[in-house]
């Protein structure tokens, strides 16, 4: 097998300890060299001058959670570094070690057989963990409220069948109230704003139950962690808007997308940065994102269609794009979706409308251009003579005879 870097390296990372094992063929013989280092700075630095000094131009390691950030970090801009997927450069069974993990990371490198993994520059990172995080704190949020709910419903207050936000302005006033020792149901009902749909009498009648101090305790301690996560989410929010200051041409066109909100917006950049060029097509890059079928075929048979494992960050904010852009009836997603859905059902016609979306997203990034929508009648008029004899048929079915001519 042809040889394509002569002095190469392979690193097993670990979180305390990196493994290295340094790949030089000389004159047809091949020597290696494995030596220790720890994960610290100034062994890692030590690392780096090492293969310096012994030539090393290629360096390929494991994306073994965040261990090999570091490791990146130290090694970035000195050496052409490759990250790799550990499923797809898996040793032999029953020769499992450390030393066995870099000798075979190094001989896969050396021969060009380890396909690199993305990974964006240092801005697009930064925002990455500021998106990913917020996104985090939202969860967080979201399960502070449904706590809230179960207390109340413990002590057998309905106020979440009158009001469809508890913690919203009227909710949080009443919460509050109940907090610091309220617990006259006609009170608590007039802190209600005048435009709840439910009456004065009805909130009333939801407040009524049995509060103790247990269940104010338990409010209060998660009316406080979510004004916390909601003022942390804000400080997040700022800080993402100032980071995508050098991108925000980029987020503007995103915008033009039907479905695609700002947050949206802010999660794709992060996610697939703007330089399109790391992805050879727009294929890959749908591949990439886990928004294509894999291929699993064998003796001539499909033995599965699933959806392959991408990125579920980027993943799910397509997805939530794509069930936003259906709801307008006059654009090309909509009239996508109801084409799809007919035939393979609603949950794969909406992974077809997030993998359209991203694929648009692609070509707008690459080729700096606005979105151009194709219309909702672009399918029926790509094929005139198909849809004629489509609906032909159609009218056959239910009992009369169809003759089609084509107008002057």
């Amino acid at each position: 097998m042809e040889v394509m870097h002569k002095c190469c390296a392979g690193l097993d990372v670990h979180k305390r300890i990196v493994v290295a094992c340094l790949r030089v063929q000389q004159a047809g013989a091949v020597r290696r060299e494995v030596r220790r280092f720890s994960t610290t700075t100034r062994e890692l630095l030590q690392l780096a001058d090492w293969l310096r000094e012994a030539g090393c131009t290629h360096v390929a390691m494991e994306a073994t959670g965040v261990y090999w950030k570091p490791v990146w970090h130290v090694l970035e801009g000195e050496f052409e570094l490759v990250l790799a997927n550990p499923a797809h450069i898996r040793n032999v069974p029953g020769r499992k070690s450390d030393l066995n993990d870099a000798s075979w990371i190094a001989d896969l490198l050396a021969h060009g057989l380890i396909r690199s993994s993305f990974v964006p520059p240092g801005p697009i990172l930064e925002l990455r963990d500021l998106t990913r995080t917020r996104k985090q704190l939202m969860r967080e949020a979201a399960q502070h409220k449904q706590r809230i709910e179960k207390v109340l419903e413990d002590a057998n207050v309905k106020l979440a069948a009158v009001i469809s936000d508890v913690c919203g302005e009227s909710g949080r006033r009443i919460l509050k109230a109940m907090v610091a020792g309220q617990g006259d149901p006609q009170r608590l009902a007039e802190l209600g704003s005048q435009r709840l749909a439910a009456s004065r009498a009805l909130l009333a009648q939801a407040l009524e139950g049995k509060v103790t101090s247990h269940h104010r305790f338990l409010l209060n301690q998660h009316l406080k962690t979510l004004e916390q996560l909601e003022t942390t989410v804000m400080e997040f929010e700022a800080q993402i808007e100032a980071a995508l200051q050098p991108f925000r041409a980029a987020v503007e066109r995103l915008l033009t997308i039907p479905g695609v909100s700002t947050t949206a917006a802010h999660v794709i950049i992060a996610e697939i940065g703007c330089d399109m060029s790391r992805f050879p097509s727009a294929a890959h890059l749908r591949s990439w994102a886990g928004l294509c079928p894999q291929l699993n075929e064998s003796a001539g048979k499909v033995l599965s269609r699933r959806l392959r494992q991408g990125d579920p960050w980027l993943k799910t904010v397509l997805v939530q794009c794509a069930w936003a852009a259906t709801r307008n009836k006059r654009s090309y997603l909509h009239a996508q979706f109801l084409r799809l859905r007919a035939r393979r059902g609603p949950k794969k016609a909406i992974v077809a409308v997030a993998a359209s979306i991203l694929t648009s997203a692609y070509y707008l990034l690459r080729d700096q251009i606005p979105y151009r929508d194709l219309g909702s009648l672009y399918f029926s008029q790509h094929d005139h003579e198909r849809t004629a004899m489509r609906l032909a048929r159609r009218i056959q079915q239910l009992g009369y005879q169809v003759e089609i001519h084509k107008a002057a």
